[in-house]
């Protein structure tokens, strides 16, 4: 059967096609060898990188591949749900409905009565109904996010109870604290304890991004390309292997990259 007469086979809908396809792959008999193998934790890690691989389509701009991408993430979300499906918990139908009751519950004042909506209180009784008692504020921040992303939700939620500096000249003031206990952590030459001190360097300086209203995430991305694009530049005009340059003479080329506004 030819690839368009398959892609009619599988239903008149595209949401119908897209299940479909992922119970053909699933069948045990008549299915793919590789997709039928997988669980939920081997899928976990490309549910992952292709939300990834959304946001960088995204930054580019590129819209084709956006489209592309999307298609890739979805495919994860119905993967998971046909597991599920296999396993008598729940089928892409049950996921579908319950994020669209889950937003009329958080849009009150769009599907009710309400004036306005506070969606961080709906969400902080979600998570209280579901533990079926009162909860810790900081529940419910994924342990798969980065750890910077991370960092600054946890902030976010103990700044909404008071749990904050109020300046952010405070918080340099910490930054400072913790690169100077890393100068100590260094000196007791242990390992475990230098881990900690640079973490706790890293929480800091992520507190001063959000208190600043900077993403530390975003910014650090943004980092990582401008170092890229620096490094790029000493490669390209090195007249010489780099194991074999100076570092002085490749900062000569780092300054001109900056100056040149890479």
């Amino acid at each position: 059967m030819s690839a368009d007469k398959t892609f009619r086979a599988l239903g008149d809908e595209p949401m119908t096609r897209l299940t479909s396809l992922m119970r053909r792959l699933r069948d045990p008999e008549q299915g793919c060898p590789w997709d039928c193998a997988q669980d939920f934790t081997t899928i976990a890690p490309y549910t992952i990188e292709e939300a990834y691989e959304v946001s960088d389509a995204i930054e580019r701009g590129d819209m084709d591949e956006l489209k592309e991408e999307l298609g890739d993430l979805l495919l994860q979300v119905v993967f998971h749900g046909q597991m599920a499906d296999e396993q008598g918990a729940f089928d892409f139908g049950d996921i579908c409905d319950v994020i669209v009751k889950k937003m009329i519950a958080r849009h009150p004042h769009v599907f009710g009565d309400a004036k306005t909506g506070n969606w961080e209180d709906i969400k902080a009784a979600e998570r209280s109904q579901k533990a079926g008692k009162n909860t810790s504020i900081l529940d419910g921040i994924a342990l798969a996010l980065p750890a910077l992303m991370r960092a600054d939700k946890l902030q976010k939620r103990a700044a909404r109870v008071g749990f904050d500096w109020a300046e952010p000249e405070q918080v340099l003031q910490k930054i400072i604290e913790e690169a100077g206990e890393i100068v100590e952590a260094q000196k007791q030459a242990s390992p475990q304890k230098i881990q900690e001190e640079v973490g706790d360097l890293l929480f800091a300086v992520a507190n001063l991004a959000r208190k600043l209203g900077v993403d530390p995430e975003q910014a650090l991305r943004g980092t990582n390309d401008k170092f890229i694009n620096r490094f790029s530049y000493i490669e390209d005009n090195a007249n010489k292997e780099l194991s074999d340059m100076p570092l002085d003479e490749m900062e000569i080329l780092w300054r001109k990259a900056k100056e040149k506004g890479l």
